[in-house]
């Protein structure tokens, strides 16, 4: 069997079709169902529905990593040339009897064209939402331009999916591909926030500026600690460390953050080429675990803070105990050997988290904000 072309466009309508079938029952759902309501309100509900499916997308994308079926179709976007697994049994079957584990087997092909189906239905839905939001922007006073800044991001993340593949699972590009796909469950969290905005259904909670100071210092450590865990998980260094809180029996094992932390380089290798040592893989583990606690705290000190507020006791207990979810996920894939659960939970809960404190960012204002804005409404109605 001859190797297949990196990029091979002719089975991209065929793709889209599938991705608009899966958008579809979701799409007419909605609309179904809130026929007579307000275009903002439909359009709230059919983000709320968008994150949904990405979210579902976020941990999939997990699933297909951590079962190492990122290559299971070895060219883009489809498998062998075609729109499924099915067309391409032979060249599967002979990449499989050559490697009997991988990385093509029929099952792989499955997991990762699924994979590639949803995240096509999930474009669908964007595209639908942004054409909906320019036509119906006037009548219903909102603004166009979250969900076009979404279609935007979208299109770069299926970018960063082709990459993964035709670049053979390059950490920084599976590390960029992770970080914007939670970017693109921020960006639909920041989306219907403004609609619910729009409609009058939420009004943002005024904080004092050290807490709202507080916020956005959780938010950027939050993503921090993602990179940091993205880069753990594309490099494989989760068992570089099998002992807590020891690594290694020792409290700073030896580790080679130059080589760790060479950003630019293949996979399983080292900024020399060379294979990449151990005490770089460690140095790579144990920065995220430091970061960690760092981490924790802050983000349990915030829920703590928020939970005082009316307007945020929910989001402040989902915010702590996402938070320990973390911590125990975290701890299960160190001591337990990296079970397939844990880590497709842990990657989950660092999804949640986003979605979560996103909602926090976009549903409070600085007091000073706030005031500064009754004042200019004042004044242009008198």
């Amino acid at each position: 069997m001859s190797t297949p072309e990196l990029y091979d466009l002719s089975p991209a309508l065929r793709l889209m079709i599938m991705g608009l079938a899966v958008a579809l029952a979701p799409l007419a759902w909605v609309w179904a169902r809130n026929k007579h309501a307000p275009v903002a309100q439909r359009l709230r509900l059919l983000t709320f529905l968008t994150l949904f499916l990405t979210f579902d997308l976020v941990i999939f994308g997990a699933f297909t990593r951590l079962t190492d079926s990122g290559l299971g179709c070895p060219d883009w976007p489809g498998c062998y040339g075609s729109a499924s697994p099915v067309g391409a049994q032979l060249h599967i079957e002979a990449a499989q009897t050559a490697m009997p584990t991988g990385p093509v087997t029929h099952t792989k092909a499955w997991i990762e064209m699924i994979h590639r189906y949803l995240a096509t239905g999930v474009g669908v839905l964007i595209l639908t939402l942004t054409i909906v939001s320019w036509r119906e922007r006037k009548r219903a006073h909102i603004s166009p331009w979250w969900p076009t800044l979404t279609l935007v991001w979208v299109c770069l993340q299926g970018a960063f999916g082709a990459l993964t593949v035709t670049m053979k699972l390059f950490p920084a590009i599976v590390t960029l591909h992770l970080l914007c796909g939670l970017a693109l469950l921020a960006l639909l969290r920041a989306q219907s926030a403004r609609y619910a905005q729009a409609q009058g259904t939420l009004v943002p909670v005024a904080l004092s500026r050290a807490a709202r100071a507080g916020v956005l210092a959780a938010f950027a450590l939050l993503w921090l600690q993602i990179a940091l865990g993205g880069w753990v998980s594309t490099n494989y260094a989760v068992l570089a460390c099998t002992d807590f809180p020891a690594c290694q029996n020792s409290f700073w094992p030896a580790m080679d953050f130059s080589q760790g932390f060479t950003l630019w380089r293949e996979l399983g290798a080292g900024h020399d080429g060379a294979n990449i040592s151990f005490q770089a893989l460690t140095a790579i583990h144990y920065a995220h675990r430091l970061a960690s606690y760092l981490v924790f705290a802050v983000l349990l000190a915030l829920a703590f803070g928020l939970h005082r507020m009316p307007g945020l006791r929910l989001q402040a207990r989902w915010l702590a105990g996402l938070t320990l979810l973390q911590a125990a996920t975290g701890l299960s894939n160190v001591v337990l050997g990296w079970p397939l659960l844990a880590a497709v939970m842990h990657t989950g809960g660092a999804a949640a988290l986003v979605v979560v404190l996103t909602g926090i960012v976009f549903s409070s204002r600085s007091r000073q904000t706030a005031q500064a804005s009754i004042m200019s409404a004042s004044r242009v109605s008198v």
